[in-house]
């Protein structure tokens, strides 16, 4: 009896010394994990970085393969004893796989399932990397890096090779804000898709007032060549001054708020900056509270003489009592009386001008600062980088 208790007593002493040196291996990570994220991924919307530690193992993925090298050789560095259970995405099903939306607009979603918040969306043609799949959702990331799940009818798979050859085919770009491919050449024709401003699909020939077009699942069919124009014209046509953004942006009045939205199909407040820029061949990023990184900041602390159309404006909270400032809301300045369009209920004017009947009090006392972007500033210039 005395022996049999003696074992159990050892066998509780080994399990307590194994937790305490679980529990302080685990605290030994942890500073290495928070520096590591906070160098390499400070914004999960765009970098993946989730990972966690068990005792000495650590779990998790990550699409950057510097990060995973440096907590590495971090730990290594303080003698840290650790095993390597951390997963570089692309996984090896998807290493070398680029997909194209196939859809007038996908919608990408915080997680799997359509129940899930509409995070952003992506326009037809837009190439996407492409990580995982998990249950017909597959985790990508646009070219304005945000990262998101798409349903597998959203986009279509290509490899190296696929993509090159669908890459360098002719394209046209759809520039009416809403309409249709259809099966023949002819608009009273059955509808192969339905299309939004901004639509990308591969040209195959043209005839009779409608151009042939290819998508990239393989489906055919004829746009009116009214609604659209070659895409490397558009491009080089593309000047994103002050009234180029204007004269799009007025384009979007009216049109309903959407939390997510990036497109004619509705649009939240950056989504509607985004879209208005990308129309111009600018591809910014994608939510307010990046966006207010970028760009060159304007004098308002005398009122509005500084500001020139296209300015961005940002409001929400300043920093105060050791919280960090909040950009919740962004518009862009169209000048007249103090104005400046933003997407808030619905793509609307307001005024800055406490005597103009469009005035808007609430966004005046929340505004935080104006900033002006050029070329320069933005992810991508369409105009310099051939994404399609």
């Amino acid at each position: 009896m005395k022996k049999i208790s003696f074992i159990l007593v050892l066998g509780l002493l080994m399990a307590c010394d194994s937790q305490k040196e679980s529990a302080t291996t685990e605290q030994a990570m942890e500073p290495h994990l928070e520096a590591v994220q906070k160098e390499f991924a400070p914004d999960s919307r765009v970098v993946l970085f989730d990972l966690e530690q068990k005792g000495n193992v650590l779990k998790g993925e990550t699409n950057q393969p510097k990060a995973k090298q440096a907590l590495l050789e971090r730990l290594q560095k303080e003698n840290i004893d650790f095993v390597d259970s951390i997963e570089v995405l692309p996984t090896k099903e998807f290493e070398g796989t680029t997909g194209v939306i196939n859809l007038s607009v996908a919608n990408l979603r915080s997680s799997r399932g359509h129940s899930s918040e509409l995070s952003t969306q992506a326009t037809m043609g837009t190439p996407v990397k492409v990580y995982k799949k998990t249950r017909g959702w597959y985790f990508v990331q646009t070219p304005d890096n945000y990262l998101a799940w798409v349903d597998g009818g959203g986009l279509t798979l290509m490899n190296e090779n696929k993509f090159s050859e669908w890459k360098n085919k002719p394209k046209i770009i759809y520039t009416k804000a809403y309409g249709f491919s259809h099966e023949k050449k002819d608009k009273e024709a059955g509808t192969v898709s339905d299309l939004v401003y901004g639509d990308v699909l591969s040209l195959e020939g043209e005839e009779k007032g409608f151009y042939a077009v290819s998508f990239p699942d393989g489906r055919t069919g004829y746009v009116a060549t009214d609604e659209a124009i070659a895409y490397d014209e558009w491009v080089n046509q593309q000047e994103p001054s002050g009234e180029n953004l204007v004269r799009i942006s007025k384009q979007f009045l009216g049109l309903p708020y959407l939390w997510g939205g990036t497109s004619f199909k509705g649009v939240d407040c950056s989504g509607f900056t985004k879209t208005v820029y990308f129309l111009n061949g600018l591809i910014l990023p994608r939510d307010a509270s990046q966006q207010v990184n970028i760009g060159e900041t304007v004098d308002t602390s005398n009122g509005w003489k500084n500001m020139e159309k296209g300015d961005l404006l940002f409001f929400g909270s300043p920093a105060k009592d050791g919280r960090p400032e909040r950009v919740v809301h962004v518009g862009m300045w169209i000048g007249g009386d103090e104005e400046f369009i933003h997407s808030s209920g619905k793509v609307r004017i307001s005024s800055m001008n406490p005597n103009a009947d469009n005035y808007d009090e609430s966004q005046l006392n929340r505004f935080l600062r104006a900033k002006r972007i050029t070329p320069d500033d933005v992810v991508i210039d369409l105009r310099e980088t051939k994404l399609y």
